[in-house]
């Protein structure tokens, strides 16, 4: 599993019933974009993370640059 900074990390619920927990990554501290994670949860509380197999990683779409003119 890989993240950079500003990548939003996702947390199924083990138990039912029991909310996700999306959060964006402040600090990547393993190497290579390697966890563990900085995330800053929804609520504001801020953990180090050592995802697990319920653990979802969004990367940001990048902005696409406009083409240049080919003549």
């Amino acid at each position: 599993m890989q993240a950079t900074v500003g990548d939003r990390l996702h947390v199924r619920g083990s138990v039912v019933g029991q909310p996700e927990r999306t959060g964006e990554i402040v600090e990547v501290r393993g190497a290579g974009g390697e966890p563990p994670y900085l995330v800053r949860f929804e609520d504001d509380h801020t953990a180090l993370v050592f995802p697990g197999p319920d653990t979802v990683i969004e990367h940001p779409r990048t902005k696409k640059r406009k083409g240049s003119a080919r003549g």
